[in-house]
């Protein structure tokens, strides 16, 4: 079923199910995009554009959050939490009159009980501590272990340190075997620093 949704264009950043996302909005657009949503249903997409510029067309698949935590500021800006809920695809864009953009899309309907193998789950915490100590993270393991597969892999996912491609690449894989297979290819393939960049990229 098609739904009309406000969406927050934001390039280098997705949101997952179940995974939270912090928002600082300043713009006079997103400060309305926040308002409009606060008065209906709370409600914000979150979309990467194929580039960072004004008006760039819509990547495919993102996801809706809903407004946690809030906080208005006197001048007009908003501090805010997203929750993850759904993935969506884009079906169009929509011609509108309000200051931020809009689509019609199609809610896609993700298992919330997958899990990982027992060697998959291996594979990926070998690989992680890999990555980590190329880069130089400092990771508390003992918490990582205690986290349910879906946690970890979304979690990973969304706070990677990769270029907006790759992060895209994950946010679209169907499942969550196929997230985590990406995301080992994608550590193997990153792991190391770019220069003097903290920030890993496919440049």
């Amino acid at each position: 079923m098609a739904k009309r949704l406000s969406i927050f264009p934001l390039t280098g950043t997705i949101l997952l199910p179940g995974l939270q996302l912090p928002l600082h909005l300043f713009e006079p657009r997103y400060r309305a995009l926040a308002s409009d949503a606060l008065a209906r249903d709370r409600r914000i997409a979150m979309i990467q554009p194929q580039r960072p510029s004004e008006g760039a067309p819509l990547f495919s698949v993102g996801c809706v959050g809903r407004i946690g935590e809030f906080e208005a500021l006197d001048d007009g800006r908003f501090n805010l939490v997203l929750e993850g809920e759904q993935r969506f695809r884009v079906i169009r864009e929509l011609d509108v009159t309000t200051p931020f953009r809009q689509v019609e899309a199609e809610l896609l309907e993700d298992d919330e009980n997958e899990a990982l193998s027992s060697v998959e789950r291996a594979g990926f915490e070998r690989e992680a501590r890999r990555f980590a100590d190329a880069q130089g993270y400092s990771v508390d393991w003992d918490s990582v272990a205690r986290l349910d597969d879906m946690s970890l892999i979304n979690g990973v996912s969304q706070i990677a340190p990769f270029d907006p491609a790759a992060k895209q690449a994950l946010l679209e894989a169907d499942d969550i075997s196929t997230r985590c297979e990406l995301l080992v290819q994608l550590m193997q393939f990153f792991g190391r620093r770019d220069g003097d960049d903290d920030r890993v990229t496919l440049q």
